[in-house]
């Protein structure tokens, strides 16, 4: 081996070299990342999506697994990435669109599915289970919702971010300024009366005040 390293070039040396650090180094970081992780008592991340269901969405979970729903799609952490992930899905979809798209797939979406839809499609047997089973599984999706600003939710996060901004005046073509309103503007405007209100009732002779 040492003979080999030898009758190498300078060049080929700091290549190979430089590759052994790298993976040395990426080695090292996911030894150190898992020991803070699995000794730490608090998530490494902010848990931006939320699992908070019970009563017909924990029947529906069960139904989720055990109907093999999880062999294509990832919901509450488990399950592949071959399909969509569904985390987060109740924050994009209410639960009559998630029914509807559970009892009719391509009409709901308007296009053609992969999977769900008519027969041959491999997720076909979807629409035809029990209603109450259907209706189990639409609850318990509805309830996998995301934080504001989680990549998992339509809505950018609350108050100004230089990023996004950056990106719009960059990308985003004056037209779209036209006919899109910045959904922030209207979040600083509720801010800003609940603010008013609070000052209103604390005023002297507001009935409110001390």
């Amino acid at each position: 081996m040492w003979q080999k390293w030898k009758r190498l070039k300078t060049g080929e040396k700091v290549l190979f070299g430089s590759v052994a650090l790298l993976i040395l180094v990426t080695i090292q970081n996911y030894v150190v990342l898992e020991w803070i992780r699995m000794s730490s008592d608090k998530p490494m991340y902010p848990v931006r999506t939320h699992y908070d269901f019970a009563g017909e969405g924990f029947r529906g979970s069960e139904l989720f697994r055990t109907n093999n729903c999880t062999s294509c799609h990832k919901a509450v952490g488990n399950g592949t990435n071959m399909g969509l992930e569904l985390d987060g899905i109740g924050s994009r979809h209410d639960l009559v669109y998630i029914l509807a798209f559970l009892h009719d797939p391509e009409s709901t979406y308007g296009s053609r599915t992969v999977d769900h839809g008519p027969a041959p499609k491999e997720a076909s047997y979807v629409a035809k289970l029990p209603e109450a089973d259907l209706h189990a599984i639409g609850v318990f999706l509805s309830q996998l919702t995301s934080d504001r600003g989680a990549p998992t939710a339509p809505a950018p996060p609350t108050g100004k971010s230089g990023f996004i901004d950056a990106m719009l005046d960059m990308w985003a073509p004056d037209s779209w300024r036209l006919v899109f309103s910045d959904v922030r503007a209207g979040d600083a405007a509720k801010a800003g009366a609940a603010n008013g209100k609070r000052t209103e009732d604390t005023k002297p002779g507001s009935g409110n005040g001390h």
